[in-house]
């Protein structure tokens, strides 16, 4: 077999290809491989955008992947910090309840937070939490203090400087245009008219993930990437006072995102959001930005408008947060009734890919497709980022088995 024949070609610079990369450069020093990225750094789009929580797994579904994945990326990422000297603070969160009817609800997250392991989270009185968080409005509240705070861009590129210092490649600028699978691997061309080989196709190429596994020929069911814009606000500095750690929402059990927050960040300043708001492209990070095609394809694809007739009135509130600040601040004010209007200033945004499938539901697991030779990661939801090198370990694993022997 030739150098090029054990070739592993990963496609997406983000958190979980550079950890899947890591991954199987220390299981297999023997084999090459090349991670392509379409843009000029790596963490450039969820991985770069996300509010850098280190997430404990308290919300996932005991015994899903995102539970198991979580516990064990979690303790893999501290030791990994440790190492490698990256910054990172294990500051703790509390969960709060603003309203009597929200309190059985934090009895299921304090039970799912135990079954899956965490060590430590407690019920805590309003008067405790206010010892935490004095400006918090709360009947009731739950201490999580194995939550942290991290620059994941950080993590990534620390990811990607290790496997340069193997021997391995990073290829940036690489657009995936097509993929055609050959005798002995595989063929991806590049917007450019590049041309690269390899053996095994990794696809970790998030918000395009569906695209690229529809290239392998991965047979979806249906399930297509739709895109959700969180966009956050900041506090201002001289209002900073009002948060000192994390402080989040009970989630609505029947909206599948968490709800607004305050986000105290690696680097100074608090962050407040984000809302939930579907995006117009698939990098659409600004309301004026319009993908038409990416759009229709939305539109049309039946998961969506099932989705969208169930969750309409969802919609239309995030929708109403995305174009009104003052209806972002009502939103936060339910759980800092102190802040203003002029105690926030717009801030970023991420756009989450969220699989979907074509009965409207959208898909609450990681989840990995694989056919011969190609391994698709086609969701990678929160936590990826606190669970990354547990994601890179199992996704490492079942690309084995696609690896002739060497």
């Amino acid at each position: 077999m030739n150098d090029m024949q054990q070739h592993v070609l990963i496609v997406g610079g983000g958190i979980v290809g550079l950890a899947t990369a890591w991954r199987l450069s220390e299981a297999h020093p023997e084999v090459s491989i090349t991670v392509l990225e379409k843009e000029a750094e790596v963490a450039a789009h969820q991985t770069g955008h996300n509010s850098g929580v280190i997430h404990s797994g308290i919300y996932y579904q005991p015994g899903s992947l995102r539970a198991t994945n979580c516990r064990e990326g979690y303790l893999a990422l501290i030791d990994f910090c440790n190492e490698h000297g990256i910054e990172y603070d294990l500051c703790g969160k509390v969960i709060v309840a603003t309203r009597e009817w929200e309190r059985p609800q934090l009895d299921k997250i304090i039970d799912h937070g135990r079954q899956n392991g965490l060590v430590g989270i407690r019920r805590i009185s309003a008067d405790e939490v206010r010892e935490r968080e004095p400006h918090v409005a709360a009947v009731d509240g739950i201490l999580v203090p194995q939550t942290g705070i991290i620059d994941y861009a950080e993590v990534t590129r620390t990811y990607a400087r290790l496997v340069r210092a193997k021997g391995h490649r990073l290829r940036f600028g690489f657009e995936v245009s097509g993929v055609e699978e050959t005798k002995s691997g595989w063929v991806i061309r590049s917007a450019a008219g590049d041309e690269i080989n390899g053996q095994v196709l990794i696809n970790c190429a998030g918000l395009y993930s569906d695209r690229i596994a529809t290239m392998t020929g991965q047979d979806l069911k249906g399930i297509q990437i739709l895109p959700f814009r969180g966009e956050y606000y900041e506090l201002r500095r001289e209002k900073e006072y009002l948060v000192n750690n994390l402080i989040y929402p009970v989630p609505n059990p029947a909206f599948p995102f968490l709800g607004v927050h305050y986000t105290r960040m690696i680097h100074g300043g608090i962050e407040a959001g984000p809302s939930a708001v579907l995006a117009f492209a698939r990098e659409g990070y600004d309301r004026s930005q319009v993908n038409w095609s990416e759009l229709w394809e939305t539109i049309r694809h039946p998961g969506f408008r099932k989705l969208a007739s169930r969750q309409w009135k969802f919609g239309l509130n995030e929708l109403r947060r995305s174009y009104s600040k003052r209806a972002f601040v009502t939103a936060l004010q339910h759980l800092i009734p102190e802040v203003g209007m002029d105690d926030l200033m717009r801030g970023g945004a991420g756009v989450r890919a969220m699989a979907c499938d074509p009965r409207g539901n959208l898909v609450d697991d990681f989840l990995i497709l694989e056919k011969p030779g190609a391994v698709n990661v086609v969701n990678a939801p929160s936590p990826a980022a606190t669970a990354s090198l547990a994601i890179g370990k199992t996704i490492a694993e079942v690309a084995e088995k696609h690896l002739e022997a060497v």
